[in-house]
C-alpha cells in the first residue's frame, strides 16, 4: 500500500476508536526517523503536517529541505544530549522528551528570539525501565514548575513510551497511570493539552486512556530500512 493509503487507513482507525470512546482531539504524529525526504513528501501530499524525528543531525537536514513549508510541525522525540540542544532549540517546534532541568534551561537559553516558544512535553518513565529515558512520576510537578518559569519554553503536557505488552488490559495499566498524571498536571498548570502516548501496537488502548497524540511510523512508511 502507498503512504497515502496507509495514512488514510490510520486516520480511519483513529476516528473509529475516538468515536467509540467519545474522544475528538487525537492527533497523528508521523514518525519519519530514518525515512528519506521522498517518503515525507508523499505524506505531506496526503495531508500530513506533523512529523517526529529521533536523530538531531538527520532531522535538521530534513527540516531545512522543507524550509519552504512553514505549516509543517517538527517534533523531537528522541533522547537529547546537552551538546545537541542548540540544534533542537533552533530548528524544532516541539520537544517531547525533556527529562532534566539542565536540558530545559539550555533549550530556553538557545531558543532564537524570533521564534515562538518551544513546545515542551515532559517524558515520564512510566514502566520504570532502566533502558528508557524519562523521569519518575513523583518528579513531574517540580520539573513542570521549573519549566513553567522559562520564558522561551511552553509546557504542553506529557509523553511516555510504556513497556510493550501484547494484551490491551496489560497495556492499560501504564496508560491509566499516565492519564492520572496528566490530569494532575492539567489541574496545576495552564495550557496543558497534550498527552503523547500510543504507537501502532497500543494505539487503541492509548486513545481509550486519554492520549491526544499517537506516534505512528512503520504503519505509515513501512519497515525501517
Amino acid at each position: 500500500m502507498s503512504i497515502s493509503a496507509n495514512l488514510s487507513h490510520i486516520h480511519q482507525q483513529i476516528q473509529q476508536i475516538s468515536k467509540q470512546y467519545q474522544r475528538d482531539n487525537v492527533r497523528l504524529l508521523a514518525v519519519s526517523k530514518t525515512k528519506p525526504v521522498e517518503a515525507i513528501q508523499a505524506a505531506i501530499e496526503a495531508g500530513q503536517r506533523a512529523f517526529g524525528e529521533n536523530y538531531v543531525q538527520e532531522a535538521v537536514e530534513k527540516i531545512e529541505f522543507f524550509a519552504n513549508r512553514p505549516e509543517l510541525e517538527w517534533h523531537f522525540i528522541g533522547p537529547l544530549q546537552s551538546n545537541k540542544t542548540k540544534l533542537v532549540a533552533t530548528h524544532f517546534d516541539w520537544i517531547q522528551t525533556v527529562d532534566r532541568l539542565k536540558i530545559a534551561e539550555r533549550l530556553n537559553e538557545q531558543r532564537p528570539v524570533d521564534k515562538a516558544p518551544l513546545n515542551v512535553l515532559i517524558q515520564i518513565n512510566i514502566s520504570d525501565e532502566e533502558s528508557k529515558s524519562g523521569i519518575e512520576p513523583d518528579e513531574m510537578l517540580p520539573l513542570a514548575q521549573a519549566i513553567s518559569q522559562l520564558p522561551n519554553l511552553k509546557l504542553r503536557g506529557l509523553m511516555a513510551i510504556p513497556k510493550p505488552e501484547s494484551e490491551p488490559e496489560q497495556q492499560k495499566i501504564a496508560l491509566r497511570k499516565m492519564q492520572q498524571l496528566f490530569n494532575r498536571l492539567q489541574a496545576g498548570f495552564d495550557g496543558i493539552d497534550t498527552l503523547s502516548m500510543g504507537m501502532s501496537d497500543d494505539m487503541a488502548a492509548a486513545i481509550e486512556c486519554g492520549s491526544t497524540m499517537v506516534r505512528i511510523g512503520t504503519a505509515i512508511f513501512g519497515a525501517r530500512a
